[in-house]
Formats: C-alpha cells, structure tokens, sequence
C-alpha cells in the first residue's frame, strides 16, 4: 500500500473538506468537490477509506498547529512502561508520563483520541455513503464495508484498551445535536468491535493484489477477533479464532528475526497488519507528516522514529535521543538471546544513523545516553540509508508493524494455557525462543512466568507492554510504590469531558 498511501494526504485532506460540509445546506461550492460529487466511484470510495488509515499514521505525527503534538502514542505506549526512560532533554510530556504523573488534562491522551475518533468518523463516512448513489458493484460495497468495519472495530479496540469505556460511535450524527456521546460498557463495546471484526473475516479477501498491498484482509480480522478475545479473556473463543490462523493462515515466522523490521521487507510472512507509511515524494519537514497539519497537501506520511529516538548528547546526525531502552528491559534478555543485539545499541556496538549527508557509522558512545542505550529496533545498518528517509534524514518511511505472527502464538500461548492445554501453549512459547536462539524451556517452567517473559522481549519496542502490564494487572510489581490502581486506564481527555456537558463520565481517580 506504499503507493496508496503516497497519495493519501491529498486524499485525507479531501476527507477533512467532506466532513465540515453540512447536508442541510443546497450550496456546491466551485471549487471543491462535495460528498454528493464524491462519493460515486470505487477510486472515490478507496481514496475516503485511505483517510481512515491515515488517521492510525498520525498516532506517531508531528503537529505544530493543532495540539503541539511530538510522537505522541510512543509516549502513551512505550515511554509510560519500565522498558523506557525520558531523558532529561525530553520534552516535559515525555518526563512526566515517564514518572506515572497522567492527567486529564495532558496532550497526549488528547492527541491519541483524536485521532482514534477521526478514524472511526471516517470509516463510518464510508458506511454511511456505500447505501447512497453510486456506481460501485455489489462486490465493491461487500468489500469496502468489511473494510470499513474492520477499520472501525480497530479503533474502537484501541481506544478500549487506553480507555477502558470509551464512546461507541456506530453512525454518524447529522447536525449539531447529538455530537457528544457518552461511555459505553465493556460488554456493548466488545460486542460491537467483535461484531465489526466477524463481518470483516466474512467480507474481505484473503489478501490483496501488489498495487494494494497493507490493506487489512480476512486473516488480519480472525487474528484480531482472537486477540479480542484475550482482553475478553474468553478462552475457548480466543484459541478458536487462533487455532484457524496458526493451522489455516498464510502466516510463518521469518528465519531472522531482524527482517521484521527492515523496511526492504515490510508486509513479509510474519506480518498480520502494519502501518503503512509512504514517501518520500513531496516534502521533508517532519512537522507536516500529518493529515492534521494544514500543510497535509505537502506532507509524504513519514515517521520521524529516527528524529526522537536516535542517539543524541554529541551523537552525530543532531537528532533529538528522547527516549531510551532501561536497564531493567536489558537484564530482561537471556545469555544468548539474538534479539537484544537487534533490539538496543550498548557499549561496544556499531553505531548507525542517518541524516541528510548520508550514513554514520561509528563505535557506539555510552554518553550518547542517560542510561548507556539507545534503540536499534527499526534502525540499525539496514534501515538508516537514503531509501527509508527523507532527503533532510528528519523522518523514514518504515512501517510500524502493529501484529505479528509471533505476537499472535504468543497470546494463542496464553489462552491456551488459561484453558489448560500446557503442551500446545509450550510449543507456540518453544517457536518463539527458538528463533532467537535459545533452547526449549526447561521440564516445570511456569508457562504464564514464561509467556509473559518472551512476549516483553520479542516484543519490545512495540506498542503492547503498557496494556500487557494493565491486563495483567501486575502494575504495583512492576511499578513498585509508584503505581496507582487508577492508572489501569488512561483519563479521558479534559477538553473532552468538558465539550460533553458531563455527558462523557470521567475514570476514577483523574
């Protein structure tokens, strides 16, 4: 979907044109198209379905208009857990979410739930449209409602996830009444996001041809209705859901772990859904990466991970160092274990970076960093070259791989243990060490301890650890004295609560 999603800022900046025009009004503005003229054609309806993608791009986005937005979901995600550090050059979000001081009033849940709820808009857009007048086929409409569907119960989950009862939002609202709406229950929110999710495994392909490569496809929904049903912790459903993908599906682990982040081999085997990102082709400045930014005409939908996490404190290539790995995720790897080299930078490393005069390569310097690491993961001597980055080095192009395979027999491990089924669990974990060269566990191994130990380095750096360590509810141990039970969700945003009227009820402890 690279080249999709090339033309998706114009195509979200269109979105965001359709969405403030006002179905009560007869005007046809000259000089933009309206969604009586637009929504007709399956290019029209592919490119409003792009806007829906685009919003999970702006998760990571920089904005110096809207909210003054810096790669706000690695905040909420990945700075908040043990695995991180803000250092002290880190902005003042950074340092606080770091140190557990969450606040309803705080950019970053602002930041995260707007862009979920403008996904989830635009994705009804499409529904919404599809019963209209148009020139689609019965099998286009089939399609692109599955599409939507999936589109929407992903956001929807999310925003369960971070928020614990968020709104359900399943239609769009006609006028200025009624825009507000209030918490949902987990039981009518798991209900609808697996609802969306069943429809999508029944009416999206199995996969997609090159031009479309990344949109989302049956096995992308069944493995997302089997990770539903974790969170659900209904077991006999999740281990169904999973057992049809690991025996059925087209997915494998790759031989190297490393290839699942090199950006020469996104959309590999492995990969059950990424986020897609595009470029370069128009613009190098990271702050117009966005679809939020009115400069969106401009932007190439980067990522600035190299901007925010590469080394900085007289690293070469100036970038900003913000976050690194702790100490307590680096005593997390086991003797042996290739993914600590591929996953962080220590003493005694080739470091790797990029700007726009090209490569640096050079011995790794502990004073790069307040705590002698740096990330590697989605860096590293494949991915800091010229093809994965804008011309000025501020942002690559690498996708975000949101589910892998392996995730996948991770929580398929889970649940089966949680059923009972201790040899199947122990091979999908036995998979898992074995790719990164470490032996079967050893005869009496907790499998829960042991699950929980491969999915915090398998999948470190990647957005799950937090709302791991909030479904486990293993916060105070993790956490010590810092923790508060309140933080097992995040606040909900104060400009929200505010613009419901005390509709949108608050949780507790915020």
């Amino acid at each position: 979907m690279k080249r999709i999603l090339n033309i998706c800022t114009s195509l979200c900046l269109l979105s965001l044109v359709l969405t403030s025009c006002s179905d009560e009004l007869d005007l046809q503005p000259l000089d933009r198209l309206t969604t009586d003229t637009f929504y007709k054609s399956r290019a029209d309806f592919d490119g409003a379905i792009f806007a829906s993608y685009s919003s999970m791009q702006d998760f990571w986005g920089t904005s110096t208009e809207t909210m003054g937005e810096m790669g706000e979901f690695w905040k909420v995600s990945m700075v908040i857990t043990d695995d991180v550090a803000a250092g002290s050059n880190a902005d003042q979000k950074s340092r606080d979410i770091d140190n557990l001081m969450l606040r309803s009033s705080d950019v970053p849940f602002a930041a995260v739930y707007t862009q979920i709820y403008e996904g989830i808009y635009r994705a009804n857009l499409v529904l919404d449209r599809l019963g209209g007048d148009n020139e689609l086929s019965s099998e286009d409409k089939s399609v692109l409602e599955a599409e939507a569907k999936f589109l929407r119960g992903w956001f929807h989950f999310q925003a369960m996830k971070m928020f614990g009862t968020p709104p359900l939002a399943l239609e769009i609202v006609q006028g200025i009444e009624g825009q507000a709406l209030p918490n949902s229950s987990k039981t009518d929110l798991f209900a609808a996001i697996l609802s969306d999710f069943s429809d999508a495994a029944i009416g999206l392909p199995a996969s997609w041809d090159n031009l479309n490569t990344g949109r989302a496809t049956s096995w992308a929904a069944k493995s997302f209705i089997g990770k539903v049903n974790v969170w659900k912790e209904d077991w006999p459903a999740a281990i169904a859901a999973f057992e049809e993908v690991v025996n059925n599906g087209q997915y494998r682990l790759m031989d190297n772990y490393e290839d699942n982040f090199n950006y020469a081999k996104e959309n590999n085997a492995e990969s059950i859904f990424e986020i897609q990102y595009g470029g370069p082709f128009s613009d190098d400045n990271l702050w117009v990466f966005d679809d939020t930014h009115s400069e969106d005409f401009k932007a190439s939908q980067g990522i600035g991970r190299g901007w925010y996490w590469d080394a900085s404190n007289g690293a070469p290539a100036g970038k900003l160092g913000w976050w690194a790995p702790t100490q307590s995720l680096v005593e997390a790897f086991e003797d042996g274990d290739v993914r600590k080299s591929a996953v962080l930078y220590q003493d005694g490393d080739t470091y790797y970076t990029y700007d726009g005069g090209g490569q640096y390569v050079l011995p790794y310097d502990t004073s790069w960093s307040e705590t002698n690491y740096t990330l590697k993961k989605y860096r590293g001597p494949n991915n800091t070259v010229s093809g994965n980055h804008a011309s000025n080095g501020q942002a690559d192009f690498d996708n975000e791989r949101w589910f892998r395979f392996a995730e996948l027999k991770l929580l398929y491990a889970e649940a089966l243990i949680q059923g009972g089924n201790a040899t199947i669990a122990e091979q999908q974990i036995n998979d898992i060490r074995n790719r990164a060269g470490l032996a079967d566990l050893a005869p009496g191994t907790d499998l829960m301890e042991a699950m929980m130990q491969e999915k915090r380095v398998e999948l470190a750096f990647e957005p799950h650890r937090w709302f791991d360590i909030t479904r486990w509810g293993i916060g105070a141990s993790v956490f010590g004295s810092a923790w508060n039970d309140n933080y097992n969700v995040f606040p909900f945003p104060l400009s929200e609560i505010e613009r419901s009227n005390g509709l949108l009820i608050q949780n507790s402890g915020y």
